[in-house]
């Protein structure tokens, strides 16, 4: 099944989406702004992470794709709790010119929508590195609220940063259409 919103389509990673990814997964700019250290990885690691995937139904993570432009990221339900009925989610965009553009609005009212109206969660978590304010203004426009700070916990640049605790729950999700009616 394919998770549709308005102007993405969320769908399994297959194995031809391997080469883009890889590009990705050694980008270090892509990289400067998602939580999480990251090592330069080879192609074999890309295809035994993919091989993983399937194994592993407490970590759902899915391609972002457009009808113009193939795959521009990746989206994810990890670390699932089916008794407490949450998950921490994330969102990574290839390409810098693709930014800016509404896709990652787009995949994140899709995923709430999936993660609140197909799974029954009862809220999602994340976190944000204090300075990626073009991920802040995202969530916030997806209904999410900052909810703690742990303070100097990424190291990037030679400097300690904040990171910040977010997380959004069902009657967010449903105050937010209720608001602004997305669907």
């Amino acid at each position: 099944m394919n998770i549709k919103s308005k102007k993405v389509l969320i769908r399994a990673v297959e194995d031809a989406d391997l080469p883009l990814l890889h590009k990705w997964a050694n980008d270090p700019e892509i990289w400067y702004m998602l939580g999480g250290w990251h090592f330069p990885s080879s192609m074999e690691y890309q295809k035994k992470w993919f091989l993983n995937l399937q194994n592993d139904p407490s970590n759902q993570r899915f391609a972002i794709d457009t009808p113009d432009l193939g795959l521009i990221g990746t989206v994810n339900l990890v670390d699932i709790d089916w008794k407490n009925n949450h998950a921490f989610t994330g969102l990574m965009l290839g390409d810098k010119d693709i930014r800016g553009k509404g896709y990652g609005t787009d995949t994140f009212m899709g995923i709430e929508r999936y993660a609140f109206e197909e799974l029954h969660l009862e809220r999602l978590d994340g976190t944000v590195i204090e300075y990626n304010e073009a991920a802040l203004k995202l969530i916030k426009k997806c209904g999410w609220k900052e909810e703690g700070r742990q303070r100097n916990w990424y190291f990037r640049k030679n400097r300690y940063w904040d990171r910040l605790i977010v997380g959004i729950t069902r009657q967010d999700y449903f105050e937010l259409l209720q608001e602004n009616p997305y669907w």
